[in-house]
C-alpha cells in the first residue's frame, strides 16, 4: 500500500485525512495521469454512494479532473459494481466512485477504475500518489461536465442476468441506507419478486450503522416475520451482500462460494476447478471444495487481491466472507445484486430454498478488531509475534490464524479457528490483549 492508496482505494475521516482541498488535488493528479497513460484528452464517470459528505467531494474532485483537462460524467448515486459496469460500457477512459464502503458514515473514499471496469493497477496508484506531491501551478478548469442515467444501464445489466423471474418469491432487502437503496427494490421488484425493503432511504447520516451487510440480524429476523423466502443484506455501495436463509440463519460469502462452486461443477462451468478466497476463508469452504474436486487458492485479504490471483489462476469465482463476490464470467468486481441474482437463479434452477443448498459446514472460528492508533508494524514487534507463534503452537495442525492489520480502518484483525471452539476463543482473545497493550 502507498501513503494515500488502501487496499481498496483512498479512504478516511472527512475533515481530518479526507478533505475538499485533498479530493480537488487527487482529482487533478488522477486526470493528469490517466491522460499522460492514454495520450489523449481523457473522460471520467464519476458515481458516489448517500453519505453527507459525497456531493462535497464529488463537486471538489470533479474539479480537479476538469482542471487536468478531463471530461467527466456525472452518474450521481449508483453503487460501485455499477460505477465500474458503465465505466466499461460506455467505453470511457476510467471511473470514480465516492464511498467508503462499509464504514460509517464520517468516513468517505475514493476509488478509481481503469476503462476496462477493474480497479487501477498499483503502478497507476503509485504515478498518482507522485503527482499528488510534485509542485503544479493552478490550472483554468478546461474539462467539461455532463451527467447520464448510468443507473437506468446498470439495471438493465442485473436484468439481463435474471435467467427466471420471481413470481410468487418474498424477499427481504436490507439497503443499509446507502447506494442500493433505491436500485435494489426496483431490480427485485421487476423481477417478480414481492419486497420488503428495510433501510432504503437515502440517509447517509445512518449508512451501515446497525444494520446491511455489516448487521444482518434484523434482516434475518425480518426474513422469519414475514416467511420470506430469502433474505439480501447489502453495504453502503452495495459491493457486498450477506444472505439469510427462509429459517432466519445467516449466510455467507464463504458459504455463496460453495453453493455456487458446487452448482457450476454439476454444469461443467468451473474452469480449473478452483475458487479463489482469501487468508481468512473459513476451512470449513476448504473442506468442501475439497470434496468435489475442487480446490481453494488463498490470496491475501481484499478483494484486489482475490481478482488478481483469479486472474493469475484463470479462475472465475471468488471471494470473502464479508460478502465480496466476484463472478469474472459476469463483472471485473464484487457486485451484491449481482451475486443476489446469481444466488436466486441457482435457487429457482435447482428448485430448492436456500437453506438446502447448502454444502458447506462451518469451522468453528473467531475474530476479532483491535482498535489501534497507528498503523501497527506487527513483525517488529519481538513480544506480538512471540504471542502470535505460541498460539500457533497451541493450535498446532486442528486449526489456523492470521493477524494483519486492516487496509482500510486503524484496526488490527486477529482470526482463529479450528475444531476446538473454546482453545479457538482463548487463542484470539490472548493475542487481541498483547496487541491492544502493545499498540493502543
Amino acid at each position: 500500500m502507498g501513503r494515500y492508496f488502501g487496499t481498496d482505494g483512498i479512504r478516511g475521516i472527512v475533515g481530518e485525512t479526507l478533505s475538499e482541498e485533498f479530493a480537488e488535488r487527487l482529482g487533478a493528479a488522477a486526470g493528469r495521469v490517466i491522460a499522460a497513460a492514454a495520450r489523449r484528452k481523457v473522460t471520467l464517470l464519476v458515481g458516489r454512494d448517500t453519505r453527507p459528505s459525497g456531493p462535497m467531494l464529488e463537486a471538489a474532485l470533479v474539479r480537479g479532473l476538469c482542471a487536468s483537462g478531463a471530461d467527466v460524467i456525472r452518474a450521481e448515486i449508483l453503487p460501485t459494481p455499477g460505477v465500474a459496469y458503465a465505466t466499461c460500457a460506455l467505453g470511457l477512459d476510467a471511473g470514480a466512485v465516492i464511498s467508503a464502503s462499509h464504514n460509517p458514515s464520517e468516513y468517505n473514499g475514493i476509488k478509481f477504475f481503469d476503462g476496462r471496469g477493474f480497479k487501477l493497477a498499483d503502478e497507476i496508484e503509485a504515478a498518482i500518489e507522485a503527482e499528488l506531491e510534485a509542485p503544479h501551478p493552478g490550472a483554468t478548469l478546461r474539462g467539461e461536465v455532463s451527467t447520464d442515467s448510468a443507473i437506468a444501464r446498470y439495471e438493465r445489466h442485473l436484468l439481463s442476468l435474471a435467467e427466471q423471474g420471481l413470481v410468487g418469491r418474498r424477499i427481504v432487502l436490507d439497503c443499509a441506507y446507502g447506494a442500493a437503496h433505491d436500485v435494489a427494490p426496483r431490480v427485485f421488484e421487476a423481477m417478480g419478486a414481492q419486497v420488503i425493503a428495510l433501510n432504503a432511504e437515502a440517509s447517509g447520516d445512518e449508512i451501515n450503522a446497525g444494520c446491511g451487510a455489516l448487521h444482518p440480524e434484523a434482516m434475518a429476523r425480518a426474513v422469519v416475520a414475514h416467511r420470506a423466502h430469502l433474505g439480501l443484506a447489502f453495504d453502503g455501495d452495495a459491493d457486498r451482500v450477506i444472505f439469510s436463509d427462509e429459517r432466519g440463519r445467516i449466510v455467507d460469502g464463504d458459504q455463496v462460494l460453495a453453493m455456487c462452486a458446487a452448482d457450476r461443477v454439476s454444469r461443467d462451468a468451473l474452469p480449473g476447478k478452483v475458487v479463489v478466497g482469501t487468508q481468512v476463508s473459513n476451512l470449513g469452504l476448504e473442506i468442501a471444495l475439497r470434496e468435489m474436486g475442487c480446490a481453494l487458492a488463498r490470496a491475501r485479504v481484499g478483494d484486489r487481491y482475490v481478482l488478481e490471483e483469479m486472474q493469475r489462476r484463470g479462475a472465475v469465482m471468488g471471494g470473502e466472507p464479508s460478502g465480496h463476490t466476484i463472478f469474472l464470467d459476469h463483472a471485473t468486481t464484487g457486485d451484491g445484486l449481482l451475486t443476489a441474482i446469481v444466488v436466486c437463479n441457482l435457487m429457482r434452477r435447482q428448485g430448492k430454498s436456500l437453506s438446502a443448498l447448502a454444502v458447506m459446514e462451518r469451522v468453528p472460528q473467531t475474530c476479532i478488531n483491535v482498535a489501534v492508533e497507528r498503523r501497527a508494524d506487527l513483525s517488529a514487534d519481538p513480544v506480538i509475534v512471540e504471542a502470535i507463534q505460541s498460539a500457533s503452537r497451541a493450535l498446532g495442525e486442528r486449526g489456523r490464524l492470521v493477524v494483519r492489520p486492516s487496509g482500510t480502518e486503524p484496526v488490527v484483525r486477529v482470526m482463529v479457528e479450528g475444531l476446538d471452539l473454546a482453545l479457538v476463543q482463548q487463542v484470539a482473545e490472548g493475542i487481541a490483549q498483547t496487541i491492544q497493550a502493545r499498540c493502543a
